[in-house]
């Protein structure tokens, strides 16, 4: 076996993996690169499309609230992702957007141009836009049609090979491990930035203490979805083949790495009804347990061992 990412042939150790966030247990088998430490799967499905039925998490709309909960959650991600607001950090505090918070770093002003990568509904966009941000465009092959939000947001169904803007961040929000051209999508990203434009993969990573403890049954492998679960050295190979510099890495794991893999090791789909995700009153875990694991989850990032991280690839001028 080759490894796609480094190139590394030879032995590399294999796992076998069963579907388990829908329940169908197909089992699909996976392999470790040797050299980048690149998790990959070994074959990739022909009917790929099949395992993304229409109630696929992140094709569920924004839920649009008027009134004064509406101006609150404006207050809240604006700060989210800028910094800015104070009435919005407390807010913040309280009920954390942490998908936006990875965008702090990036710098964001309302001008920015912002291409959001396999985003589904486009959530995320979404909130950029009730905040002000207007240079904004989404993009999904596997939605079922253009979505045009009444704020102006445009979510269209094509992939990023069929785009020709210029960008000054292009993110993929836990999309990039779904895309079988891993080179072939950066080098597009690479060429529709400006220079000194950044291309932020937020993935799961192998680099983690998930992946050492629950093997197999570490949830974020979501076999045959994720393709490739990158390792830290394996996106740095992958940065430097595609032009780009690794300027920083945020890990923000948080306790879905726990009881997601404590529920598959004790066989229980992320879909079953007694799952924490579907009917939390149902689960085997408290509340109490959740939030020690999502303690736990903090801790770990600070060590650099959560399971999922942020990854900033800047374009040199």
């Amino acid at each position: 076996m080759q490894c796609r990412i480094c190139g590394s042939e030879g032995v590399h150790r294999t796992y076998t993996v069963k579907e388990m966030m829908m329940g169908q247990l197909e089992e699909h088998e996976y392999f470790q690169c040797n050299q980048c430490q690149c998790l990959q799967i070994t074959t990739i499905p022909s009917n790929l499309g099949d395992h993304y039925p229409s109630n696929y998490y992140s094709y569920v709309a924004p839920n649009s609230q008027g009134g004064a909960k509406q101006s609150l959650i404006r207050f809240r991600d604006q700060y989210a992702a800028t910094g800015k607001n104070v009435v919005g950090k407390a807010l913040q505090l309280l009920s954390p957007n942490a998908k936006l918070t990875t965008l702090r770093p990036l710098k964001l002003t309302k001008d920015s141009r912002i291409l959001d990568v396999g985003c589904g509904a486009g959530l995320l966009l979404h909130s950029l836009r009730e905040v002000g941000f207007k240079n904004l465009l989404g993009l999904d092959p596997f939605n079922q049609d253009l979505i045009q939000y009444p704020n102006g947001l445009r979510i269209e169904k094509r992939d990023i090979f069929s785009e020709t803007g210029q960008w000054d961040v292009i993110m993929f929000h836990h999309s990039f491990e779904h895309m079988p051209e891993q080179q072939a999508t950066l080098k597009k990203v690479f060429e529709l930035l400006a220079p000194n434009g950044t291309a932020l993969l937020r993935v799961p990573t192998v680099t983690s203490y998930a992946w050492q403890h629950y093997g197999v049954n570490w949830v974020q492998l979501d076999a045959p979805r994720h393709l490739f679960l990158h390792s830290v050295e394996s996106i740095k190979v992958l940065a430097k083949q595609c032009g780009f510099k690794l300027d920083n890495i945020v890990y923000d794991s948080n306790a879905f790495q726990f009881w997601g893999s404590e529920q598959y090791e004790k066989g229980i789909m992320l879909r079953d009804n007694n799952s924490w995700a579907e009917h939390p009153e149902q689960s085997i875990f408290s509340a109490a347990q959740i939030k020690e694991f999502e303690k736990r989850a903090q801790e770990l990032n600070s060590l650099n061992q959560g399971d999922q991280a942020a990854f900033y690839l800047r374009k040199p001028s």
